[in-house]
């Protein structure tokens, strides 16, 4: 398998902007494409991004115009929609194409794996940052990594070629023990802070300070941990406490997603993080009350939108 050259991205999320202005920085622009469809890339080009106060020198293209295979593909879109990426980038994608997702939840990776195929696909966690996107800056601090991983028995030709090219260009990544674990590990830490932030409609101060905010957001992670560990996944307090160490770090005025995306009035991933916590709750019967009321109370605030 050769060494990837090229690098596509679609979605110029906080996260998207984030990983274009790293390969960018590090490849060079005319070996990363932004795609997206015609309407976005003449917006983009005519707007431009910026990333940490820094203007961003991004190669945007029309993905129904490119023409050549990108060794490389990462999906950085919203989960619902990354069903329209999916088929806006297909043409672009052969055997030989490397796949990541950074979306949030647990079930990106089978998506792309049903889409194309599952020997293709990386699984991957963007964890650790504190990213922001206000109109077209997007300010991160700090910058987090990705954690990426293979399931056991996986073929992980893919896998390597990833994290030696990442290796190669100083990008920052991980490789935990259990990526399965791990994907679930990022998903307690979503379930309880970025849906909370929402609700209390507070940043990373509101969370971090004593009181109902950061209760809730301790409650609705305890519930994750119940569920996982019907699921035969290994969380515990310990999980807890280490993403919570992390999350106090943060800067008081920094937002999550979930929070940004209820200030601009956006659909949220709340299906992704309280959704499928009380699908699996239901089907195994465990209660989840901290995470019933956060799904109630968003799915409310989102009908005033």
């Amino acid at each position: 398998m050769k060494d990837i050259k090229t690098v596509g991205i679609i979605g110029l999320g906080a996260l998207g902007t984030l990983y274009a202005h790293l390969f960018t920085r590090a490849l060079g622009r005319d070996r990363v494409l932004v795609l997206a469809d015609a309407e976005r890339t003449e917006r983009y080009q005519q707007e431009g991004f910026s990333f940490n106060g820094e203007a961003c020198d991004f190669q945007y293209v029309d993905a129904a115009k490119a023409t050549e295979p990108v060794d490389l593909l990462v999906f950085a879109v919203k989960f619902g929609g990354l069903d329209a990426a999916i088929s806006t980038c297909r043409h672009l994608v052969t055997p030989e194409t490397t796949l990541i997702s950074v979306l949030n939840g647990i079930s990106s990776e089978e998506v792309l794996s049903t889409a194309f195929s599952p020997e293709q696909v990386v699984w991957c966690i963007a964890q650790k940052m504190s990213a922001k996107k206000e109109g077209n800056c997007v300010t991160a601090n700090p910058i987090g990594e990705l954690a990426l991983g293979i399931p056991t028995g996986a073929d992980a030709a893919h896998f390597h070629r990833l994290t030696a090219f990442l290796g190669g260009i100083d990008f920052p990544f991980s490789v935990p023990e259990d990526i399965r674990t791990q994907m679930w590990s990022k998903l307690l830490c979503n379930t309880g802070c970025n849906q909370t932030t929402m609700v209390y409609r507070c940043g990373y101060g509101g969370i971090q300070a004593a009181g109902e905010a950061r209760e809730t957001m301790l409650g609705a992670m305890r519930e994750v941990v119940q569920v996982a560990n019907a699921e035969g996944v290994p969380l515990s307090e310990a999980d807890i406490n280490s993403w919570v160490s992390i999350l106090d770090t943060f800067p008081a005025d920094g937002e999550t997603s979930m929070r940004q995306d209820s200030k601009a009035g956006r659909r949220s991933e709340v299906e992704l993080f309280a959704g499928t916590i009380r699908r699996l709750a239901a089907k195994h019967g465990i209660a989840v009350p901290v995470n019933d009321r956060l799904y109630e109370q968003i799915q409310s605030m989102e009908s005033a939108y």
